[in-house]
């Protein structure tokens, strides 16, 4: 029997206990297929939504990456760790029961909008070509450099000292792990991340995605089809245009800039004249340039 290769997006609750990279190796188990990559590091404590891209869905990974997301984060406060949350070592520990509510509400409330904000040691971001958390397991404090994200919104859901609960909706890029972090030396006791769920990645929301163990049933049944995102779908917001004759087709196929009249500026949804979905294309001042090709 002829192997089925899937294509598009799969939206997985990641649990506990799993690396990003531990979900993808067994996708790829399940479904017999190699072509799969994921579309952002959760931490292996963390929980929450891991959209995975699929066959010619991985050529959307770049474009997942770079989507807002959304979190839900308890952050426990008068700790400090060398994690920034509380499976490292702990460095500082003082009582935190005496800090006022609002001034938790205003500490977290003053990081919205864009900040500066230091990746943490243990985290896979890239130092002279190595992983910074590679340096931290070898006892070596790297430094690093900070950069620009933005807090879009945060709504504290609970306060129960030292336990803060709140829901971040932030820029690409963001580690809650490090907004916990500064949180606790603004307000002068320390914190780190005690739980992490993420709920939404641009318009991918946790309630569609589905655990491993669910996934393998689907697998195994055959119904794990129903479950997969397509690619067109994932720009269903964008405009269509349609290719008028095998002209057009062989450059839509060659990637080649197309002529385009009478279209507002936009990304578009591109068909071959066979209906066949192509490509997404930007087209500004009547001239569409490739955003990406999916045919193959």
């Amino acid at each position: 029997m002829e192997q089925k290769i899937y294509n598009g997006i799969l939206p997985v609750f990641k649990e506990k206990g799993y690396t990003s990279n531990d979900v993808v190796a067994l996708l790829r188990k399940f479904l017999k297929m190699k072509k799969i990559g994921h579309t952002g590091t959760l931490d292996p404590d963390a929980t929450g939504l891991l959209p995975v891209c699929l066959g010619r869905g991985t050529k959307l990974v770049n474009l997942l990456t770079d989507m807002d997301k959304e979190y839900e984060c308890v952050m426990r406060l008068g700790v400090t760790t060398d994690t920034e949350d509380m499976t490292g070592k702990v460095l500082s520990e003082v009582s935190a029961e005496d800090i006022e509510e609002t001034d938790v509400k205003d500490t977290l409330n003053s990081f919205l909008g864009v900040y500066d904000q230091i990746p943490p040691m243990y985290s896979a971001k890239k130092i002279n070509g190595r992983k910074l958390y590679e340096y931290a397991r070898e006892g070596s404090e790297i430094e690093r450099k900070p950069s620009k994200v933005e807090i879009k919104a945060i709504e504290i859901t609970s306060i129960k000292l030292p336990l803060v609960s709140f829901k971040v909706s932030c820029s690409k890029g963001t580690y809650i792990r490090s907004l916990c972090r500064d949180a606790g030396e603004r307000l002068g006791c320390g914190a780190a991340m005690e739980e992490l769920k993420r709920v939404r990645v641009g318009s991918f929301e946790l309630k569609d995605a589905h655990t491993l163990g669910q996934i393998k049933d689907f697998a195994e049944n055959g119904t794990v089809g129903q479950y997969i995102i397509s690619v067109e779908s994932f720009f269903a917001g964008c405009g269509r245009f349609f290719s008028d004759g095998e002209a057009t087709d062989r450059a839509i196929r060659n990637g080649n800039v197309l002529r385009i009249k009478n279209r507002p500026d936009g990304r578009y949804r591109v068909y071959l004249s066979d209906n066949t979905f192509a490509a997404i294309y930007d087209i500004k001042d009547g001239e569409a340039r490739l955003c990406g090709y999916f045919l193959t």
